[in-house]
């Protein structure tokens, strides 16, 4: 929404330009309160949006005024409205939206109306990602044979969001293989300031899915909502949220070469867990963020439901607008972006102590102690170093069950099924990996992970190593962006050799599409009553979500992703065996931090017996 009419505030409008009176905002500076410069920048947010939209009607001054009290509203059970800029949907859970709005059109026709009228108020995006799941892998053709089948299954579903797309104004419809759609977002769909009917204001939104908080990552406030509350906001309704307490996370010092966004991601989640942050905003702020690029703090940011906060928040700033600048923003939106943000305080400097508003608490990482890890096998927040990983899942199978446990006695711990798979003879065990993904929003679109994952493949391939045939192995790009700059590296085909060619551009194993395990691995699995792992790029990983006959599913970055499915099992401890059991080392340089040991040929260059 621009502007409403008759608003109180009307007084504070100037414009961003004084050579272009038309181009105008509200100057929250203006309103001379020394409170708001101590707001923290996500309650700034929603003051603007309350200030903007200030009716007196669905918004009050009495709201300005609660929200502008934050530091003693904050505790005290306070309702205010918000009406984000935007709404984002995805066709699970937006395909209902779109029908109702067709319902509306039906029954304004029935009275006599003109359905024509009836469109969304505020405007609204949906992507198709939800559908595509990993039929076809390991096969040059799985992508195109993937989405022929997401078709077949999806006809009518899609010709009715085609329709949908021509019939309303003010809502897109992004089409299947377009990408997932948190990372479309971030790439095309953010727009940070808006710049419509005359009016400057910050980019918001509600989505229909939960990991909507990754947009929050490049400083646009949003956060996840039900479909009722997302037609409201289209249909020009504002949510009524109580206003929340903002937990400042500080970020400091400086990572270790090899430790990943996901590394950091699966600490600050468990961190968090454990300082309980349900119900709040979390505020990034401190010199550690600066070190960040957009894709690591979209990294955290899209975790933010694991963690359990409403909204994971990074303030813009340098970084930010780079990174609009990186995919494709004109010079002129990037203009008034840092012009309109700077005149209403709100773009920030990391670095900048005095900058650093007010928080109900403050809470530190030291980025300097973050070690490479993995979360599960049940939960997100249950994080593990990678060290100890082996250990860790041998006590988990004697557990007693429960979120860890899986209570295997002692005696089956050392269980093995052998079985025939294309003609060739295999065992699998507890621990067994047969699904490895690299997959869903949250790391497939960060150009570090990937890339790493991609140079470990290379240099997998170039000392023998193999991923066993068994194992379903997939690639599910957060973008059409990312296959390009993989194939553009040199990477792609590594990768591919591996077994992890692209299967399609969608949320696929992580939401469960994993698609079916070949019949001997599931005959061994239950034959064995086998806790069998999955590990994922992923973001959950509760038991039965990924996949019915993985009991065991670990949550990593894509180049452990890789360790893992070379290696077949998470029972090992790269620090002390090889990636391969009765391999010669390869003293190779690898993007995790861990040397890769195995089959060497004369190809190999580093071979060293």
């Amino acid at each position: 929404m621009s502007a409403t009419v008759n608003n109180p505030f009307q007084h504070i409008v100037e414009p961003l330009d004084p050579k272009d009176p038309t181009q105008q905002f509200y100057n929250l500076s203006k309103l001379g309160d020394p409170r708001y410069e101590r707001l923290p920048f996500s309650i700034r947010v929603l003051l603007e949006s309350a200030v903007r939209n200030c009716d007196e009607f669905l918004v009050k001054s009495s709201d300005v005024e609660s929200i502008l009290n934050w530091k003693q509203t904050q505790t005290q059970t306070v309702e205010v409205p918000f009406r984000p800029a935007r709404v984002i949907l995805q066709d699970f859970t937006g395909v209902p939206a779109v029908v109702d709005f067709a319902a509306m059109r039906d029954a304004v026709m029935k009275l006599g109306g003109d359905p024509e009228k009836i469109n969304p108020v505020c405007p609204a995006d949906l992507v198709i990602d939800h559908s595509i799941q990993v039929d076809f892998n390991r096969k040059s053709d799985s992508l195109q044979k993937n989405q022929d089948l997401e078709f077949d299954r999806n006809r009518e579903r899609f010709q009715f969001l085609k329709w949908g797309s021509k019939a309303f104004r003010n809502m897109r419809i992004i089409p299947p293989g377009s990408g997932i759609v948190h990372q479309v977002n971030l790439e095309y769909l953010a727009r940070v300031v808006f710049n419509f009917d005359g009016y400057f204001y910050p980019d918001s939104l509600v989505g229909t899915d939960s990991h909507t908080t990754m947009i929050d990552g490049l400083g646009v406030l949003g956060w996840g909502v039900g479909g009722i509350e997302a037609e409201a906001v289209m249909l020009g309704q504002p949510i009524s949220m109580v206003l929340p307490e903002v937990v400042g996370y500080k970020l400091s010092g400086t990572p270790n070469q090899f430790i990943t966004s996901t590394d950091i991601v699966l600490t600050v989640t468990k961190h968090l867990r454990q300082v309980g942050v349900v119900g709040k905003f979390v505020e990034f702020f401190g010199p550690g963020v600066s070190q960040l690029s957009i894709a690591d703090r979209a990294t955290i940011a899209n975790m933010c439901p694991e963690y359990g906060a409403t909204a994971a928040f990074f303030p813009v700033d340098e970084v930010s607008v780079q990174y609009l600048e990186q995919t494709g923003r004109d010079a002129e939106k990037l203009a008034y972006i840092t012009k309109y943000l700077k005149a209403v305080s709100m773009f920030r400097d990391y670095n900048n102590v005095s900058q650093d508003p007010d928080f109900t608490r403050i809470v530190e990482l030291d980025l300097t102690t973050v070690v490479p890890c993995c979360s599960g096998p049940k939960r997100p927040q249950d994080r593990i170093a990678v060290s100890d990983m082996k250990s860790d899942f041998e006590s988990c199978l004697g557990a007693k069950q429960g979120f860890k446990g899986f209570q295997i006695p002692p005696e089956r711990h050392s269980t093995a099924v052998p079985f025939q798979f294309n003609d060739k003879d295999y065992t699998l065990n507890h621990g067994s990996v047969v699904i490895a993904a690299i997959t869903s929003c949250t790391n497939t679109s960060n150009p570090s992970v990937m890339l790493g994952a991609g140079l470990l493949a290379k240099k997998a391939i170039e000392c023998g190593l193999s991923v066993k045939p068994y194992i379903k192995t997939s690639l599910s790009p957060g973008s059409g962006v990312v296959t390009y700059y993989l194939k553009e590296s040199g990477v792609m085909d590594y990768l591919f050799q591996l077994g992890f060619e692209v299967v399609g551009y969608g949320c696929m194993t992580c939401i469960g599409n994993s698609g079916p395990l070949p019949e001997p691995v599931v005959e061994a699995i239950t034959q064995g009553d086998l806790v069998a792992s999955g590990v994922l790029s992923g973001n959950r990983n509760f038991e039965g979500r990924v996949h019915p006959n993985t009991r065991a599913n670990y949550l990593a970055s894509p180049p452990l992703v890789i360790a893992y499915a070379i290696a077949g099992t998470v029972r090992i401890d790269f620090d002390k065996e090889p990636i391969v059991s009765g391999s010669p080392r390869c003293f190779a340089e690898t993007p995790v931090g861990f040397s890769l040991t195995g089959t060497h040929g004369s190809r190999c260059p580093n071979y060293h017996p």
